[in-house]
Parts: C-alpha cells; sequence; structure tokens
C-alpha cells in the first residue's frame, strides 16, 4: 500500500518541522492495524500545471499567508486534488481579521467597539481624487476616538504579528498615527487595559490549549507557565470560543486572544494562519502543539476527512438570531464545532490508535535530536552572547515539561 503523504510547507522555521519529523519517525508506522502508513515531506516550490497530480494527501501550511505562488498551489491541490489543508486558504484569504470581527459580533461574541477608519491616502490616481471628492464624507476623527475612548488601538484591518498596531492614548498620538498609516486601512479599536488575564488559546482541530499570555515581555517570555489562573467556567468559555471560530471559518490550525476584564472574556485577535508555535515562543506548551499537529494530521489521514472548502454559516446564524441566552448560544454553538470537527470520533482514535502518543513525545523530549533542535532554535533566534543563557533557560523549560508529564503520568 502506497504511504500517505504529509506535506510541510515551510517558510524560515526548523524547529517545529524537525520536532514534528522525529516524532513521526518514533511512531509505529502501521497505525489503524497496518491500514494507514504514512510519511512526511518538506514542500518545494516550482512552476506547475494546474491539471497536475500531486503525492501529498495533507498539507500543514505554514506559508501561504504572505507567498502567494504556494498559496495558489494549495488552492489548485484543494480544488483539483482533494488534498487536505491546515488551514483554509480561501476563507483565511477572504475573512481577515475585520471579516472575522464582523462575523463573530453576529454571533455575539464580546468584540470590543471597533471602528473602520477611511485610509489616510489613497492612491495617487486622478480617478480616486475624483471619487473621493464627490463621495467621500469629512469625518472627525477625534470625536470617533471620543467615543471609542482612550486608550485605543490603531491596527490595520488585515494586520497580523502585530504589524503597525499602536497605543493611542490621547489626540496627539491619534493623529499622529493616523497620519503614518499612509494608504494603509485601520481599525480604531477600544483598548481593555487594567484587565484581570490577557489568554491566548492555541487550537488544532478539536483540541485546545488556554494559556497565560503577557503582550508586554519580548516574544520568548510571553506564555507564562500558570496552570490555575482562570476559573473553571472562564477556561471553557475560552475553549470553546477559538473552537467555534475555527469550525464557522473552517480553520482548523489557529490561535485567539483574548482578554478577561471584569468577568467578561472578550477576544480581540483571532484570526492567525500562521499562530506561534517556535520552541523559543511557547517552550512548556511546544510538545503539546507538535503532538496535537501529529494527531490531527494523523486522524485526517486514517478517516479519509474531506477538506470542507466552502463555510457553512445559517446554522450558525440561526443561534445568534435565536432569543437564547450568551451561554446558551454558547453550547448550541460548540455542538455545531464538534459536528465539524467530529470531534468524539476524534478522540476515540487519539486514545485508541495514538495510544503511544504522550509516551512517544516524552520520550523524544529527553533525545539527543530534540535538544539539538532546540540549541538551533536558539542561535537563529537570540545573539551569541545569549546563545548559552537560553540553551540553559529553554532546556530548563522542557524539562519541567518532562518531569511534569511524568508526575501526570505515575
Amino acid at each position: 500500500m502506497t504511504p500517505k503523504k504529509i506535506g510541510l510547507l515551510l517558510s524560515d522555521e526548523n524547529d517545529w518541522p524537525s520536532a514534528f519529523e522525529l516524532l513521526h519517525r518514533r511512531l509505529d508506522p502501521g497505525l489503524r492495524g497496518g491500514k494507514l502508513d504514512s510519511v512526511v515531506e518538506r514542500i518545494r516550490i516550482h512552476p506547475f500545471n494546474l491539471r497536475a497530480s500531486t503525492s501529498y494527501n495533507l498539507v500543514i501550511d505554514r506559508l501561504a499567508y504572505w507567498h502567494f505562488h504556494p498559496r495558489e498551489w494549495l488552492k489548485k491541490a484543494a480544488l483539483v486534488n482533494g488534498v487536505y489543508l491546515l488551514n483554509n486558504p480561501f476563507s483565511f484569504q477572504s475573512m481577515e481579521k475585520h471579516s472575522a470581527y464582523c462575523a463573530m459580533i453576529r454571533l455575539g461574541l464580546n468584540i470590543p467597539d471597533t471602528w473602520l477608519i477611511p485610509t489616510k491616502l489613497g492612491p495617487d490616481t486622478e480617478k480616486y481624487r475624483r471619487t473621493a471628492a464627490r463621495y467621500h464624507d469629512w469625518f472627525d476623527l477625534p470625536a470617533i476616538a471620543a467615543e471609542v475612548g482612550y486608550p485605543s488601538y490603531m491596527k490595520p484591518f488585515d494586520g497580523g504579528g502585530w504589524r503597525g498596531v499602536s497605543r493611542i492614548g490621547n489626540e496627539t498620538e491619534l493623529m499622529k498615527s493616523y497620519e503614518e498609516s499612509g494608504q494603509s486601512l485601520m481599525h480604531l479599536q477600544r483598548g481593555l487595559e487594567n484587565f484581570d488575564v490577557f489568554v491566548r488559546t492555541l487550537a488544532i482541530g478539536p483540541q485546545t490549549m488556554v494559556m497565560h499570555y503577557d503582550p508586554s515581555q519580548p516574544m520568548h517570555a510571553r506564555y507564562l507557565i500558570d496552570f490555575d489562573f482562570l476559573s473553571p467556567a472562564m477556561g471553557r468559555e475560552s475553549e470553546i470560543v477559538v473552537k467555534v471560530i475555527n469550525a464557522f471559518f473552517r480553520w482548523e490550525f489557529n490561535s485567539c486572544e483574548s482578554i478577561l476584564k471584569d468577568g467578561l472574556l472578550q477576544p480581540i485577535d483571532f484570526a492567525n494562519a500562521c499562530p506561534d508555535i517556535a520552541v523559543t515562543s511557547l517552550h512548556f506548551y511546544f510538545p503539546w502543539a507538535i503532538k496535537g499537529l501529529m494527531a490531527w494530521s494523523l486522524f485526517c489521514l486514517a478517516t479519509d476527512r474531506r477538506m470542507r472548502i466552502a463555510m457553512n454559516v445559517d446554522d450558525y446564524f440561526a443561534i445568534a438570531d435565536s432569543d437564547r441566552s450568551y451561554d446558551e448560544k454558547l453550547v448550541a454553538y460548540e455542538a455545531l464545532a464538534d459536528q465539524h470537527f467530529d470531534s468524539e470520533r476524534f478522540n476515540e482514535f487519539r486514545a485508541t490508535e495514538l495510544s503511544g502518543l504522550d509516551e512517544a513525545m516524552w520520550e523524544l523530549a529527553q533525545t539527543p535530536e530534540f535538544d539539538a533542535m532546540l540549541v538551533e532554535a536558539v542561535k537563529s533566534t537570540f545573539p551569541p552572547h545569549e546563545h548559552d543563557q537560553y540553551v540553559a533557560h529553554f532546556r530548563g523549560l522542557l524539562d519541567f515539561w518532562v518531569k511534569s508529564e511524568s508526575t501526570r503520568g505515575s
């Protein structure tokens, strides 16, 4: 039987792909009683015929959100060849952060007050100037900002990676940020400061990891190792929200940033086509992400899961437009999400066919190969004079994970 192939479409990252490949090699190659054999391969980029076949059955995409040639190959692979994609390039291209806000507002999630502001500068064409003169209304940006409230945040409507984000504390900063935005289309969003907790939830298929996050820290120190920072109810709400977002948009590998303030969980950033899973960012949580990607990928292959290209929003909107309470709507949304992800079947597969996955990851994290991956990641991330410091730092955090897993399993 020809092995099914997992393709990794990568940018300049090498840490998680190496860990994924190492973990895959440690797993029993004959999953499901020998009925599934799989291989992992890094995808090369080259010209392609739109009718060409492909050897890939599933692709984990980390590149197409900014590199358009492989993005169009992904679309062709899904449409022509039936390849399963993590993530869906169609909805990620059309449903940027602005559309994602609008959809989740319709579903009743607690999105902070947000305005879309016309660009400071339009295209340098006579056609645009005539259009603007004829149809664009003058507006009072300070008045809008006063309605939103200070502090607020100005950020690109389609932004990512904290690109172009400005904290606005007063009218002077508002006008300066707007002047500097140029032709970028910007949101102005109410700032949520003096909050209780900043939450970042990583989701892979129906799997979720809710993490305490501190965006004021450098990237390597933002994820806090903290297990009791949310009440059980708020922890569940965080899990449900990201799962519903992903199922709604047909995304399978995404992260959601939310702020808990005054008892209200407010999602602020949840359209991340390429969520951060670097070992130097996630550290303690890195093994969970690698296991999650492996489990979901193998489940999709083993069950011949079909790629859902089109969104099906009507069922969600029917719930949104009902007279249910917020909590009742979340329960109904989660049921739709679990149906989409086939969560019950996945959980059974994870517990039976992949019963050795946790042990394989635990063993891998203690190998020289895993350590070499970590050292390479540190050397490519930090300046030379900090290498020894951060190699020791991340070794310590991952060793803590190993010990924690050992204690949990005993």
